[in-house]
């Protein structure tokens, strides 16, 4: 694995986390009708670093690793276009439940070199 695709890595992983904190900030309130109120400028600095790791990623990985970070940008996108107030906290919670499976599917995909995976890991 190249460092270039290291970094990526790294960064979808930072994403991914940023992503449920998001989500759990959010939390306890899946059945919530009420609407839901996003912080969109962080999630217009997420979705902006999302769209840059599609980007940068067609080159440096398989097509199904691109595949599924441009889903989640995709899906970020549509999560901005409908905040602040136009979603309920549930449908809010479920649009970032699939962004995070969407970058959890990518940094699965993604090959890790086995002397810097756990040792678990290491089969």
């Amino acid at each position: 694995m190249t460092s270039e695709q290291r970094q990526l890595r790294q960064t979808l992983i930072f994403l991914r986390t940023s992503f449920e904190a998001v989500q759990h900030s959010i939390a306890g309130r899946l059945d919530d009708p009420l609407p839901c109120w996003l912080d969109t400028s962080m999630l217009t600095l997420l979705s902006r670093e999302l769209t840059r790791c599609s980007q940068q990623a067609k080159p440096l990985f398989a097509p199904p690793v691109t595949e599924q970070i441009f889903i989640a940008s995709q899906q970020c996108d549509l999560l901005l276009k409908q905040c602040p107030g136009v979603l309920s906290s549930a449908a809010c919670h479920r649009q970032l439940s699939a962004i995070m499976l969407a970058l959890t599917n990518a940094i699965e995909q993604i090959n890790t070199p086995a002397k810097r995976r756990w040792p678990w890991q290491r089969a």
